[in-house]
């Protein structure tokens, strides 16, 4: 009978490791905008990465290094902007993820595409984002104002500028592919 139970035992345990390994490849992970560009840097395509590069999304990391930043920090015990949780949580996409999916993302990216689009890994391959709706039952978001809103806003924001959800959508807009 002790047999049995621990033939059992294993059996189970054996089942709940596989089950576990199951569900953490079904865990969507970031896999940063250099994996994006692979395939949305083809000018025949959109050549959606070179536009996000040239947005306000990918250097917003980079502005908290900058003079006001640095002067608004100084004037409100902030000692380091780039450092500083508040700040982060709109100009980073990496550091408001949990660490265990953050993958190929750093802070140095910005609000690169995955802020807007969800985290990449189960939708990034060539075979599923051909379909589109395919690749969002993978995790693929179409953002929408309320996606822009989590950081367009002007509660606690010492820079806020006037948010036109349209206006702004439309001077960011990347489609795939592009319309002719």
């Amino acid at each position: 009978m002790k047999m049995l139970n621990k033939k059992i035992m294993m059996v189970l345990c054996s089942l709940a490791l596989i089950g576990n390994a199951l569900i953490a490849q079904d865990v969507a992970k970031y896999v940063g905008p250099v994996s994006c560009k692979l395939c949305h840097n083809n000018p025949a395509k959109g050549e959606q990465y070179n536009k996000w590069q040239a947005t306000a999304h990918s250097t917003a990391f980079a502005t908290l290094s900058g003079a006001k930043a640095m002067e608004y920090g100084k004037n409100n015990g902030i000692a380091d902007p780039s450092k500083e949780p508040k700040c982060l949580k709109c100009h980073s996409t990496a550091a408001n993820v949990d660490k265990s999916i953050v993958g190929g993302l750093k802070n140095e990216d910005g609000v690169s595409c995955e802020s807007c689009h969800g985290p990449g890994s189960l939708y990034k391959a060539m075979n599923i984002m051909k379909d589109t709706a395919v690749a969002k039952t993978k995790g693929l978001l179409v953002p929408t104002e309320k996606t822009c809103l989590q950081c367009h806003i002007q509660e606690g924001n010492p820079f806020y500028k006037p948010f036109d959800f349209a206006t702004f959508d439309a001077k960011i807009a990347h489609k795939y592919p592009p319309k002719k």
